[in-house]
C-alpha cells in the first residue's frame, strides 16, 4: 500500500480536506497523512464543507512536516504551490506533485466549496493512479 503525505503551508483547509477524502475514498488502497509548513490548527469551514458530504474530519490534526520523515513516503501532494519550500528528500519521492489550489482561508463558503470539490476530483485521480 502506497503512503501519500499531503502538505501545505499551515495543514488547516486543503491539506486537511484531501486527507478526509483520500482516507474515505481510499481506504484500504493508500495510507494518508497530511502536514504543514507549519502547524495550526483544523479550519472550522473546511470541517463543515466536508461534513456537509459525509466526511468527518474533526479528528485529524494539524502537524508540522519535520514530525515526518520523507523516506516514509512514496507520494508527496503540495496543495498550495509550497512544492519550492520544501526539504529536497520531500521533492524527490517516487511521486510528487504540486496542485497549487486556491487557499479558501478568510474567503465566502462558496470558495471551500469550489476547492473542496477540486480536492475530491484529484484524489481520486491520485487513488487510481497509486493503487
Amino acid at each position: 500500500m502506497k503512503k501519500v503525505m499531503f502538505v501545505c503551508k499551515r495543514n488547516s483547509c486543503r491539506s486537511q480536506m484531501a486527507e478526509g477524502f483520500a482516507r474515505t475514498l481510499g481506504e484500504g488502497k493508500i495510507a494518508v497523512t497530511s502536514s504543514g509548513l507549519e502547524a495550526s490548527r483544523v479550519h472550522p469551514t473546511a470541517i463543515q464543507v466536508m461534513s456537509e458530504i459525509g466526511i468527518d474530519i474533526t479528528n485529524q490534526t494539524s502537524d508540522a512536516l519535520s514530525d515526518f520523515k520523507a523516506e516514509d513516503y512514496d507520494a508527496v501532494i503540495s496543495l498550495c504551490g509550497c512544492g519550492v519550500n520544501l526539504p529536497e528528500a520531500w521533492v524527490m519521492r517516487e511521486v510528487f506533485q504540486d496542485w497549487q489550489l486556491d487557499d479558501p482561508d478568510g474567503q465566502p463558503i462558496e470558495t471551500f466549496h469550489r476547492v473542496r470539490d477540486e480536492i475530491k476530483e484529484r484524489v481520486e485521480k491520485l487513488i487510481e493512479t497509486l493503487s
